[in-house]
């Protein structure tokens, strides 16, 4: 029976998660709009959609030194401020502040999404990996309301700028709630060992399998997330259809994320939950932006369960490789670091080939083939092996 704090955190979790993806599937389905209206060529379109990848994750290890230093509740609610005002400013009629602000909430998306998966570690040590898949949940719906709703918003608010500026409301109500109903051991903010545990780790090739793995799956996401209205207006949709095309496939994320944890329980380790969810991304790129048209709802639906699934069982690693929360916490921003760094090289890759006149159905072969490659890494940091320190030296052993 769960205690009324933890049903508070988890209700705090789920509203913070959902702040943490709007900033970026936002953008995605007004970007050929902010091409004509402010002159954005594809590479600096390409800029625009990796500025938040790449400022989410160098962000990402700060947080633990933020953690150490405010306590992780403190730290967080200092993200959600700063995301805020990243989303505020990135509306303003200013020049650069379009970049600025995005750069800003992709900071501040950074540190929140390592703070979160040390807190349900801690706070849930014994489901963290089944609340992972809730807290992921939550990030597909506001994935999903972020690229359903920026084209309506437009419309209804009567400009881009505001319909990019309206998301800053949804996270300053995050931040009144985070400040009112957090839980209130700020003295068991995660604390850290000396910096050479930090390097303890890098020297584990787990670390190295767990965050090339969140790394390439991210970019995948990323990518999805910046270009895919575009590619599906290359093969003819409208901008409205495009939008809600994605919006679509990230809703399909929401059954996926919820449910990938508890399909990887199933067996002694999560590589075949791993690869099914894989295989289901590189099927549902395949029909969307290759296969005849008709088949585009089967490839948003698949395409939403695989990324879905991907994005949860890449968390759920963060706690399942750890046995502790403290560990939780350094892997969580030393993989998110890396990964979310590696992931930036996705988007504005993705730009340069549009600019070159590549086209979506020769893009969608690259993706797949990236996809192939996340494969291997999947079979290696899907194994039973978790990173363990409490006998006083950093070890690997099977669970």
């Amino acid at each position: 029976m769960l205690s009324r704090r933890s049903v508070t955190f988890i209700l705090l979790m789920v509203v913070v998660g959902l702040n943490l993806r709007p900033a970026l599937s936002s953008v995605a389905p007004l970007l050929t709009r902010l091409q004509e209206a402010a002159g954005l060529s594809p590479a600096a379109a390409g800029v625009l959609t990796t500025l938040p990848v790449l400022f989410l994750g160098l962000a990402a290890p700060i947080a633990p030194l933020l953690a150490k230093r405010l306590g992780s509740e403190r730290a967080l609610s200092a993200a959600l401020l700063l995301l805020a005002a990243g989303l505020i400013l990135r509306g303003l009629p200013l020049p650069g502040v379009l970049f600025i602000g995005s750069a800003m909430a992709g900071a501040a998306i950074g540190i929140s999404g390592t703070l979160l998966p040390a807190l349900v570690k801690r706070e849930l040590p014994e489901s963290a990996d089944l609340l992972t898949g809730l807290y992921t949940m939550a990030l597909c719906l506001g994935g999903a309301l972020g690229a359903g709703l920026s084209v309506p918003l437009t419309e209804w608010l009567g400009s881009w700028q505001a319909s990019l500026m309206s998301w800053s409301l949804l996270a300053l109500f995050a931040l009144i709630l985070w400040q009112c109903q957090m839980p209130s051991t700020i003295s068991h903010g995660m604390p850290q060992p000396p910096s050479s545990g930090l390097l303890k780790l890098l020297r584990k090739p787990l670390t190295w399998q767990v965050m090339l793995f969140m790394g390439i799956q991210s970019s995948m996401a990323y990518i999805v997330f910046g270009w895919l209205p575009t590619l599906l207006v290359d093969r003819g949709y409208d901008e409205a259809s495009a939008g809600w095309t994605m919006a679509i496939s990230i809703m399909c994320q929401l059954v996926s994320a919820l449910g990938a944890p508890w399909l990887a329980r199933m067996g002694s380790d999560q590589r075949p939950a791993l690869l099914l969810v894989l295989f289901s991304t590189a099927l549902g790129l395949w029909l969307l932006l290759i296969a005849p048209l008709a088949w585009k709802w089967p490839g948003a639906i698949l395409l939403g369960l695989g990324q879905g699934g991907s994005f949860s069982l890449a968390l759920s690693l963060l706690v399942l490789r750890t046995a502790t929360s403290r560990l939780a916490g350094q892997l969580s921003g030393l993989v998110q670091g890396g990964g979310y760094t590696i992931a930036a090289i996705g988007p504005f890759s993705v730009g340069l080939l549009l600019q070159s006149g590549v086209h979506a159905d020769q893009i969608a072969w690259l993706l797949i083939l990236l996809v192939g490659v996340c494969c291997g890494f999947a079979l290696l940091a899907g194994r039973t092996r978790q990173l363990d320190d409490q006998s006083g030296k950093l070890q690997v052993h099977r669970y």
